[in-house]
């Protein structure tokens, strides 16, 4: 029997830490289970963030095994290696497939009923990975995608622009790497074409500033990783806006990284694109209008991630 409020996060490093202290304010949850290699170090995390419970919502908090996971609503999976300074997402693929190959036979011995989402990186290639060793239906497995680019975005538009980022509606879509695109003809600020609310706050040079604010989008996690070693917050409060959508059953529409079966005219791999989800997972994707050089940026974005693909063995 699930409960819608049980979730579980694999992988108690920076990132899976930090997405329970997200999950933990957002009041999601009941019950969170966290697990880790160093079972050691899900002990002490759980005992941390437990402590915190006074100041936030009555939950249970503990390190836990596989078998605590077969009623989850939500797993969250964090583990892997992390970025290296200098090494690019989809350097990591092979040692991260690898530890997949060990964690999802362990979901699937359980039952579990749930939906799956990844974190772990390359995003999109190991959300497809999961998707094939574990056999589960399309819907269920999740990957999370340009959610936090696509909110970089929205950040660094918000202070071009001096606008309230919550008014920026834009997306960056393809793979969660270093082809992603930004979809700048469908950006707007509350309805509100994004070159012409530029112009209505005095910015003419949309090519250059184009050029530039995806630039930073697309290469910050490498600056903050040279600055502090590791990126963190940020998609922590992705993962739970995510969750929030699934378990609240929210229908919202993020860019989350899930299979292509011909939308975009893209067949077998999981990418980002605006999607409906809900508590059955990708409820459905979004064919959002494109320009020739936006549909071209897609199409060799989805080419880098194949190439990728061929070389594994799932």
């Amino acid at each position: 029997m699930m409960n819608i409020q049980k979730a579980a996060v694999i992988g108690c490093g920076f990132v899976g830490a930090s997405s329970a202290f997200s999950l933990i304010h957002k009041g999601l949850f009941s019950e969170l289970v966290l697990i880790d290699a160093d079972k050691r170090k899900a002990e002490g995390e759980a005992m941390d963030l437990s402590h915190g419970r006074p100041f936030a919502h009555p939950m249970k908090i503990y390190a836990g095994t596989y078998d605590d996971i077969s009623d989850c609503a939500l797993i969250i999976i964090t583990a892997g290696a992390n970025q290296k300074p200098g090494e690019t997402r989809l350097d990591l693929v092979h040692k991260n497939v690898a530890i997949f190959k060990s964690i999802i036979p362990e979901i699937t011995k359980r039952n579990f009923e749930g939906t799956l989402l990844i974190v772990a990186n390359p995003v999109d290639i190991l959300t497809y990975a999961a998707l094939k060793i574990s056999g589960y239906p399309k819907e269920r497995v999740i990957g999370s995608g340009t959610v936090l680019d696509s909110a970089r975005f929205r950040y660094l538009l918000s202070e071009h622009l001096q606008v309230d980022s919550r008014s920026v509606h834009a997306f960056i879509i393809g793979e969660h790497g270093d082809s992603e695109l930004a979809v700048w003809s469908g950006a707007n600020v509350s309805g509100i074409d994004i070159h012409d609310f530029c112009e209505l706050r005095g910015h003419y040079n949309h090519r250059e500033s184009m050029e530039e604010i995806y630039r930073n989008v697309r290469d910050s996690a490498y600056e903050i990783i040279e600055r502090k070693g590791a990126t963190y917050y940020g998609v922590a409060m992705a993962v739970s806006r995510i969750a929030e959508s699934i378990i609240r059953n929210e229908h919202s529409v993020l860019p989350v990284s899930s299979l292509m079966e011909g939308e975009y005219g893209l067949n077998d791999l999981c990418i980002s694109v605006p999607t409906i989800v809900s508590q059955s997972g990708v409820e459905q994707i979004l064919e959002i209008p494109l320009n020739e050089d936006e549909k071209e940026k897609l199409k060799k974005s989805a080419e880098e991630l194949h190439k990728v693909l061929a070389e594994l063995e799932l």
